[in-house]
């Protein structure tokens, strides 16, 4: 207690960790914030002029409105409660998926905790599953590392990579735009954030030229250590090339970069003439003077592709040439978390492992599965076709993941203004768009630009009635907002 009998805190912002100040994660920032208050708003009978708020903030299917896969809400709900075996409602093959999982947990129960790394079956499933992707090329469950979604094991490799001082202290390259998970990961870390430019002229194509740029410039102040990449792309949606991915193997080898691959949008790829390639795949096919030296860490998750499974919290790492002595490191570091969560280590296991041909499940399984991402890419068309019509908006083609990340026009006038108040200008418009409209979408900024340009990202969730919707009346304000401020 001070003199004046108020409590002299010990935790304050002077006090606190000055790292966690600096973190920022765009995608729940000021805008969703204000959007959830809206919300509270309209219940409570405050008139706006909309009905609803539209979050188009977030890649969160099921709260979008997709339905849950059948074959994977069967096999959890028996690893949850097993008295559903007895039930006959339930295919045999979801009942033996489910019993080959609980019999692979302690105590036969998916309450008990797991091995750090996680449940071995599984691991063992994901290197099958890996191995079927890449076309044969071997995949060690020992490499595996089951996690909780792909963020953690993301960060996870990161607490490893960053070390040193001044000078010596450990650069990441990072693709801009790129997901604020990294940026708000190597804030808390205090490594230096090494910005390469995607090619936004070029449906944001990843430049071999650009990356050398970046990485000559980082060297004047840090160590770069460390090259991430998102593949499908998140905000940005392109799918890189086999020839990109071969030459960004090449670069990371000449330069002594370690290769973080975040692929967790694998199964969302629409354009056609695209493919998805796993770096690991790539990585192999080149040959002994790279798999043999290469050392790549690639992420996967239940939360995107078809399953949209968010909430369970699943998903891996694998890791390729890793020095044994870090490795152990590795698996101690994940140990102090106890274990990821094993109801979503379950739920990745029946990914990975899904029904065969021939099997009770199959048949509706795999049309759930492309009426997935048939839709997915029919939306993805949409959004490109509509956004384009409008004079002020250019939006690349959605290639894949589950996002556009339009360019927008914003008159010199509401720059100004948003400078004024202290807002980046297409924060400025984002908040106009939701006060105005109910719709949620995060401003450019909050991934990173160039200079001069303006953004936003917007998820192509929505069920496709909702989305046309929302694209046109995105498409009526923006024609607005500028002639307000022009």
């Amino acid at each position: 207690m001070s003199e004046n009998g108020t409590c002299n805190r010990i935790l304050t912002l002077e006090s606190m960790n000055p790292c966690i100040q600096k973190v920022e994660y765009a995608v729940r920032g000021p805008i969703v914030i204000r959007a959830v208050e809206l919300e509270k708003e309209l219940q409570q009978g405050v008139k706006k002029p909309f009905t609803e708020v539209i979050k188009a903030n977030i890649g969160d299917a099921h709260a979008m409105g997709q339905k849950p896969i059948t074959f994977l809400r069967q096999v959890s709900a028996i690893c949850l409660y097993p008295e559903l075996m007895n039930d006959n409602k339930f295919p045999e093959d979801v009942k033996q998926k489910a019993a080959r999982i609980l019999q692979a947990c302690g105590g036969h129960s998916i309450g008990a905790y797991s091995a750090s790394q996680g449940i071995e079956v599984i691991r063992q499933d994901v290197a099958k599953y890996i191995e079927r992707r890449d076309g044969g090329i071997q995949s060690d469950p020992n490499n595996i590392y089951l996690s909780t979604g792909a963020s953690d094991s993301i960060v996870t490799m990161l607490k490893l990579l960053v070390s040193g001082q001044g000078k010596s202290r450990t650069g990441v390259l990072i693709p801009i735009p790129q997901y604020p998970l990294y940026s708000a990961a190597l804030a808390e870390l205090n490594a230096v954030q090494v910005n390469y430019y995607l090619d936004e002229e070029n449906c944001w194509a990843l430049d071999i030229n650009e990356l050398r740029r970046s990485l000559t410039e980082a060297r004047k102040h840090c160590d770069p250590k460390v090259l991430c990449i998102i593949n499908p792309g998140n905000p940005t949606g392109q799918v890189q090339s086999r020839k990109c991915i071969e030459d960004v193997i090449r670069f990371a080898a000449e330069e002594n970069l370690f290769l973080m691959a975040d692929e967790v949008y694998q199964d969302n790829v629409y354009a056609k003439g695209c493919t998805f390639h796993s770096f690991k795949k790539v990585l192999f096919e080149m040959g002994p003077k790279y798999s043999e030296t290469v050392e790549l860490a690639s992420f996967h998750s239940t939360s995107k592709g078809y399953m949209g499974e968010c909430g369970f919290r699943g998903g891996y790492m694998e890791v390729i040439n890793m020095d044994p002595a870090v490795k152990q490191q590795l698996t101690k570091l994940v140990s102090v978390r106890l274990c990821p969560p094993v109801p979503g280590q379950a739920l990745l296991d029946v990914i990975v492992n899904p029904p065969k041909p021939g099997e009770p499940s199959y048949k509706q399984f795999m049309a759930e599965k492309q009426a997935v991402l048939g839709n997915l890419a029919e939306k993805a068309r949409l959004t490109e076709e509509i956004l384009n019509q409008s004079p002020g908006i250019r939006c690349n083609p959605v290639q894949g993941a589950m996002y556009s990340f339009p360019r927008i026009h914003i008159p010199e006038k509401a720059i100004k203004l948003a400078q004024a108040e202290g807002q980046a200008p297409d924060m400025f418009f984002c908040m106009k768009l939701l006060e105005e409209t109910g719709i949620c979408v995060v401003p450019g900024s909050g991934f990173g630009q160039r200079e001069g340009t303006h953004h936003f990202r917007m998820t192509i969730l929505p069920p496709t009635d909702k989305l046309k919707s929302l694209l046109e009346r995105l498409k009526d304000f923006h024609q607005k907002f500028t002639e307000e401020y022009s």
